[in-house]
């Protein structure tokens, strides 16, 4: 099956790619779109993580993202990142901070375009909850203190800006803090760039239909996330210097109607095999970048954009809850008989009874 006239020809290749490059975390987030730290890390060896990067600049991207899991544990991170801004291509990396130290800080300025930090609670008490695992508040801020002392270090000393920011997966124990990001938690980082609230998107984890009751965002609380008064309030809070961002992530439903007019940046996303996935956010591959060429693979995740069953299921996604609904049939149709397994042996994780009213109502 060929693309249809309306979508994007092979040729003109991914914008973006998202390369989860390990499965293996030190947390267990409730909302973990790729399971990390609860099964195999499938992370490749250093020179077939090369091979993969080579195969990712045959595409011509504009940018790539390292990601995981916690890309910071994974050995070769840092060559393959050399040999994508070698090849002119821009890179980032998102981390929890977990595992950073000074000398990590250093080489993150080195090597990447920008360094972007997963913060989900404006305290410890949110951001631990939501993240699995105590501690890891303090471990984040310390992770930020450190990227500050290193961004001023640089620009003293004339060696180049290292850009880094936060991103908050929001959901509803998290919903009532976005006024305390922007008031308190970024202006203790004066070289922050960056403050992003994305809503949680309905894949992996957060797929789960308990998880989509308890703490997916609602289609009024998506709506006021992504208001142009919400978004001045959040700027008028945070310092001037930084940018700040709100999405619904809408985008990464991949409608047929949108995907045809080409509204939406057109996004690959690489599991740590290098394996690439037929549709960003949804189970179920096309082939291995260290087994077919890239063009070939990427012709593939169009084709599934062709697919009648493809078309079907996410023209009718309309709200949070239908996208969410619209994940599970796509996995269920998409994935290897060992992700079925998987997605099957997912438990339930309940928010304990301290946190079951943490989300606020909307603010009109």
């Amino acid at each position: 099956m060929s693309p249809s006239p309306g979508l994007p020809g092979p040729s003109s290749g991914p914008e973006v790619i998202v390369w989860d490059t390990t499965y293996a975390c030190p947390l267990r987030c409730s909302h973990c779109y790729s399971e990390s730290g609860r099964r195999p890390s499938r992370q490749l060896g250093p020179a077939d993580m090369l091979r993969v990067a080579d195969a990712l600049i045959s595409l011509g991207p504009r940018v790539v993202a390292l990601s995981g899991g916690e890309p910071l544990v994974v050995r070769g991170l840092f060559e393959v990142a050399a040999r994508l801004r070698d090849a002119g291509v821009r890179t980032s990396v998102n981390t929890s901070g977990w595992v950073m130290s000074r000398s990590l800080a250093e080489r993150l300025a080195d090597h990447f375009d920008e360094v972007i930090v997963s913060l989900d609670g404006a305290t410890p008490e949110v951001h631990d909850r939501i993240r699995g695992r105590a501690g890891s508040f303090g471990r984040v801020m310390a992770a930020l203190s450190l990227l500050d002392a290193v961004a001023a270090e640089r620009m003293d000393a004339g060696r180049g800006r290292l850009r880094f920011g936060i991103d908050c997966v929001v959901i509803r124990s998290n919903y009532g803090q976005l006024e305390d990001f922007a008031a308190d938690i970024a202006h203790r980082f004066p070289r922050l760039n960056t403050l992003a609230f994305n809503s949680a998107v309905p894949e992996g984890l957060a797929s789960r239909p308990e998880f989509c009751r308890r703490e997916l965002l609602d289609d009024a609380r998506v709506e006021h996330l992504t208001s142009a008064g919400l978004l001045a309030r959040l700027r008028e809070l945070a310092p001037p210097s930084v940018s700040v961002f709100t999405t619904d992530n809408f985008n990464l439903v991949m409608n047929p109607e949108r995907v045809a007019r080409r509204i939406d940046t057109q996004v690959m996303q690489v599991e740590p095999d290098g394996r690439v996935r037929g549709i960003p956010v949804y189970e179920g591959t096309v082939g291995s970048l260290l087994e077919e060429p890239a063009a070939l693979l990427w012709q593939r995740t169009l084709e599934r954009l062709n697919d009648p069953f493809v078309i079907e299921t996410l023209s009718s996604v309309r709200s949070m809850q239908s996208w969410a609904e619209a994940v599970r049939r796509m996995d269920l149709r998409f994935a290897s008989p060992e992700d079925v397994l998987r997605i099957g042996r997912r438990s339930v994780r309940t928010n304990p009874p301290e946190f079951a009213g943490a989300a606020d109502p909307v603010a009109g």
